[in-house]
């Protein structure tokens, strides 16, 4: 295997259903607090919750152009310019050509879609919007991230559907180790609370009406989420050369594709597990340096079963596991940024959240699922897990900084 530069963290953002800064959502974390609640936009429909971002404010949102965007775009400005500021970067005096930016998203601006859609259908097409396309295509986030920020290094917009945002920070990585950038933004972004993508869910068996229980006994499907999460990344020697204190290291990755059907994973989980095991060998670690897995955790019936066969067959020692979709449901393509971002945050404070919504655990998982309190326990390293539709399997390994 080619040996690759780890990258440090240096800053996180996240917007989500919990509120709109990291210790909110954090706090709702750390609590088990699940966020799912009736959603009025989605009446009549066969399943109606959702996790919705709260009202959004933020300086980087009053800026002009601002209100035209889509939620998807918004969200990740926030979360980036969060992370910037925790990361002590000011965009004003930076080379922005030394700068990169990858998003990970798994739908772009639905919401603009179906508004353009309606307004087409009802008044025809002198009344959709000119800025339809620039709100509904899959990089705009991207895009938008790069001009308020004045980035102009390599900016890359990947959709592998909820593996999206752990392929962003896998090839930000690269990126940085390959020496193409100093610094790499990088964010997951979603925002498709939407009456037809929720249907689409609905049609798939995938959503559950009652809310989201990764690995408990009665789980039935996950709730759909919207929001951001963003990392800022930078080579060890650039950070250090500006005095930045790291938060984490990311010091492997790895994807893999099952070839096995378009939204069910492999029931053996061949694909994910060459993904976890891939991760490591990147890292140089073994299974037993790991000490907390991020799950992705779906609440599914066939999803958290193949997950957690795997967790025993890689990680037989048993490392506490935890899944932040019980509290912030699944935000998709946002997924795997945000849930990297909590597992920094758990690194850095000595602690494994709980997984909310999880009361019965599955018998049948014998694995060390975290449920109650938040448990005290110091990690060296962590693992994240994303897998997503169409075999899309990604994984990060965080390391303590």
């Amino acid at each position: 295997m080619i040996p690759r530069s780890e990258a440090v963290v240096t800053g996180l953002g996240l917007v989500t259903a919990a509120g709109c800064d990291r210790e909110a959502t954090w706090s709702a974390v750390l609590a088990g607090r699940t966020t799912a609640a009736p959603d009025p936009a989605l009446h009549g429909l066969p399943v109606s919750l959702s996790c919705r971002v709260p009202a959004l404010d933020h300086p980087v949102l009053r800026r002009r152009g601002s209100a035209r965007l889509d939620p998807v775009d918004r969200f990740g400005l926030v979360a980036t310019a969060q992370a910037l500021e925790q990361a002590g970067l000011d965009p004003r005096g930076w080379d922005g050509s030394r700068v990169a930016v990858v998003t990970g998203g798994g739908l772009g601006g639905v919401l603009t879609q179906e508004k353009a859609l309606a307004r087409l259908e009802e008044q025809g097409p002198d009344f959709v919007s000119p800025y339809f396309l620039p709100g509904y295509l899959i990089n705009m986030a991207c895009a938008n991230i790069a001009l308020r920020f004045g980035v102009t290094g390599p900016t890359l917009s990947t959709s592998t559907a909820c593996a999206s945002g752990t392929t962003a920070l896998g090839i930000a990585r690269d990126l940085l180790a390959a020496g193409r950038c100093d610094i790499a933004l990088v964010c997951g972004a979603d925002a498709a609370v939407t009456r037809l993508v929720v249907t689409g869910f609905t049609q798939l068996g995938a959503l559950s009406g009652t809310g989201s229980r990764p690995f408990d006994t009665t789980r039935d499907g996950f709730v759909i989420a919207e929001g951001a999460g963003a990392l800022v990344l930078e080579r060890p020697e650039h950070a250090a050369a500006r005095a930045a204190r790291p938060l984490a290291r990311l010091v492997g990755y790895a994807a893999s594709t099952d070839a096995h059907h378009l939204v069910a994973p492999h029931p053996e989980g061949r694909g994910a597990e060459q993904a976890v095991r891939a991760a490591l060998a990147d890292a140089g670690l073994g299974p037993e340096d790991v000490s907390h897995v991020n799950a992705h955790g779906t609440s599914t019936r066939q999803n958290d079963a193949v997950e957690a066969a795997l967790i025993r067959r890689v990680f037989p020692h048993g490392p506490p596991v935890t899944s932040a979709k019980g509290t912030l449901g699944h935000t998709l393509g946002a997924a795997g940024v945000i849930e990297a971002a909590l597992t920094v945050l758990a690194l850095t404070e000595d602690t494994v959240p709980p997984t909310a919504g999880l009361t019965d655990p599955d018998p049948a998982m014998d694995i060390d699922l975290v449920t109650g309190p938040a448990r005290t326990h110091k990690s060296e390293a962590a693992v994240s897990h994303s897998f997503g539709f169409g075999g899309h399997n990604a994984v990060a390994v965080l390391a303590r900084a």
